[in-house]
């Protein structure tokens, strides 16, 4: 029986190795306006990608040491926005943030 190793990565908040399963993907979208960090649950963006744990701490270490930029390699400092909605929200059992939760926090319908 052979055993396949699971890719790991390192988390860019706590600089621990951890399965890239366990990790949270993040891509950086360009706009006129800068960049913005989105994240990538599902793994399927374009784009060069940092991980995470996703930990409202690690997302505060990575912000503190201002690790997006460099894990990315973009210049400026990103929209962070949209993530921290989704490390803060509270997830359903698909690991995705609940939808409905979300919206009522930033005032829009779901």
């Amino acid at each position: 029986m052979v055993r396949h190793a699971l890719p790991e990565r390192t988390c860019v908040g706590c600089r621990r190795r951890a399965p890239a399963s366990e990790l949270l993907r993040i891509v950086a979208i360009g706009d006129e306006a800068g960049h913005s960090l989105r994240p990538d649950p599902a793994r399927r963006l374009p784009g060069r990608g940092a991980n995470m744990h996703p930990d409202p701490a690690c997302f505060a270490q990575a912000v503190r040491r201002r690790a997006f930029g460099r894990a990315l390699r973009i210049t400026g400092v990103p929209d962070h926005g949209e993530l921290a909605e989704h490390v803060d929200a509270p997830t359903t059992t698909s690991g995705q943030p609940d939808r409905a939760r979300v919206a009522s926090r930033v005032g829009r319908p779901t």
